[in-house]
């Protein structure tokens, strides 16, 4: 653990002032491990993992307990294994005492959900419905318009951005889907866009590695997806106001429900600005500290990156909780 982990109880600032301003951030698809419910399965809120299979006809225990890795690349039970996770951490951190001076939540694709959740947005059980249809409508779009997704590395934005450019222009559909870091962008595009990509990436010096994904997310290919997505979000009454949220899509804070619906249909299908959503929070918002919450430090890695001198505190087990709230002999 850092230096910059250690100081996670919320100090008092001179003169009795709250909390440093805090952001709450909730990792995306891609976070989820074998086994990891085991690490908050002897909590008080392993309750709620029954309540979300009751929401969404999953059964989420076994998803977090027995599943292996194969059965948890599938996208729709990997979007509800990881939002399960990221609320029982929250739900943990919150009771002990972690989450003071709260001023704005984010989440990584998926992870949007879960900071909705955490804001006052919308409810649990409105929540686990969204991300289940979410899911479904995404998997199933992902095998009517096979794609795939790939890092590049070593290339800044501007030449990701001209190759990218090349190869459309050649007829190839490839698309930058996520930014998520300085030097950290991913693409979504069909497999053969992105070999082409790949080629012209080594002549630049860089280079592309694909990831283990079932489909081309955050592009066109899942434009598809949105209508079943459309008529789950219609039904879910979004409170008219909640903590602020920073939106995938334009890297804005939203602390109003009416905004919502149409944000996760376009997030669908355009890139997640995640570097310049750590600078609004970090910049405009004023947040000092970063609390992660869900499986692994995938957030914590970039935020770091991108927002010089933060304090990161990632919660990805009841064990470092505890570490973290337990007051130093």
């Amino acid at each position: 653990m850092t230096d910059r982990e250690t100081m996670a109880r919320p100090p008092e600032a001179p003169g009795g002032d709250e909390a440093p301003r805090t952001a709450l951030v909730f990792p995306g698809q891609g976070a989820q491990k074998a086994g990891m419910g085991e690490a908050w399965r002897d909590t008080a809120s392993w309750a709620l993992v029954a309540e979300i299979s009751e929401y969404t006809g999953i059964d989420v225990e076994d998803l977090l307990l027995k599943a292996d890795d194969e059965t948890l690349r599938r996208t729709d039970l990997a979007q509800i294994a990881v939002f399960t996770v990221e609320v029982l951490a929250h739900r943990e951190a919150e009771a002990a005492g972690l989450l003071g001076g709260v001023v704005a939540c984010a989440g990584h694709s998926l992870g949007e959900y879960t900071a909705l959740h955490a804001a006052g947005a919308v409810p649990l059980a409105d929540t686990a419905r969204l991300v289940a249809a979410r899911g479904r409508t995404m998997r199933a779009c992902a095998e009517r318009s096979p794609g795939t997704m790939a890092a590049v590395v070593r290339l800044g934005p501007e030449t990701v951005e001209a190759l990218v450019g090349q190869v459309q222009e050649d007829g190839g559909q490839v698309w930058i889907a996520n930014v998520n870091a300085p030097g950290a962008i991913v693409l979504s595009g069909t497999a053969e866009a992105v070999d082409r990509l790949a080629e012209l990436a080594v002549e630049s010096e860089g280079k592309v590695i694909r990831l283990a994904v079932g489909g081309a997310f955050h592009s066109p290919l899942m434009a598809a997806a949105a209508d079943e997505l459309r008529e789950a979000l219609a039904a879910v009454d979004f409170a008219p106001e909640h903590t602020p949220v920073v939106a995938n899509v334009d890297a804005r804070p939203y602390a109003s429900g009416e905004h919502w619906r149409d944000l996760e249909l376009t997030q669908l299908t355009s890139p997640v600005r995640w570097e310049e959503s750590v600078r609004t929070l970090s910049g405009e918002l004023g947040c000092v500290r970063f609390v992660e919450l869900g499986p692994g430090r995938q957030l914590t890695g970039m935020i770091r990156r991108i927002a010089d001198g933060a304090l990161t505190v990632p919660v990805e087990s009841a064990a470092a909780l505890a570490k973290l709230t337990t007051p130093e002999p």
